[in-house]
């Protein structure tokens, strides 16, 4: 088997004075944080998130930006079965409020597609707006005979050939193949303080 090699550091240039790098277990409580100011505390009922709840993120492909040592970005990539045939999920990408108009989301995007083409991947999957995702080289070409377990919009549903060919016959629903995760602490508590009865 062929060791896999550390992600590098990516600094980003121009307007954006941040720096891409591998995710830390360090940054899983701004993580959290970020992802809930993004999509709401119930993200956690999203169709993908069925794909990912347990799991861990495929290895080498999780990613931070950080500024001034804060979080202000994030994207992870997950393994899935699409139809039977190996595949990546991407999401969630999400960009602090405040930096939304420096390049970033895109900065984490390019990082992610290319480590992931770079570790030998095929295939890239996910849940989005097209006219966004469309710069990347997303579509709903390949994903027309694909599901997802849960409610979707079908024009949604998009995918990226990191190598050629790579979706060709996918058919049927996307499952996935992670190996479970051990919880963070700070997700798990946050989880325990839910599910505890309020005091008097």
């Amino acid at each position: 088997m062929t060791a896999l090699r550390k992600t590098p550091v990516a600094p980003l240039t121009g307007a954006a004075p941040c720096t891409i790098r591998a995710e830390r277990a360090s940054d899983v409580a701004e993580r959290e944080a970020l992802l809930d100011a993004c999509f709401g505390e119930d993200r956690d009922a999203r169709t993908c998130q069925r794909l990912r709840a347990g799991r861990a993120p495929a290895e080498g492909l999780a990613f931070s930006a950080v500024r001034q040592g804060l979080v202000i970005g994030t994207i992870r990539l997950w393994h899935v079965s699409a139809g039977g045939v190996a595949a990546l999920v991407l999401g969630p990408l999400a960009v602090e409020a405040g930096c939304r108009d420096l390049g970033i989301g895109a900065a984490l995007m390019n990082h992610a597609l290319t480590t992931a083409k770079r570790r030998g991947h095929g295939a890239v999957i996910l849940l989005g707006d097209a006219p966004y995702y469309a710069r990347f080289g997303f579509s709903a070409r390949k994903t027309g005979e694909l599901s997802l377990p849960g409610p979707f919009g079908r024009d949604r549903l998009l995918g990226l050939e990191l190598r050629e060919g790579a979706l060709d016959g996918a058919w049927g629903m996307i499952v996935p193949t992670a190996t479970a995760a051990r919880q963070s602490k700070p997700r798990l508590a946050a989880r325990l303080r839910k599910l505890a009865p309020h005091a008097a």
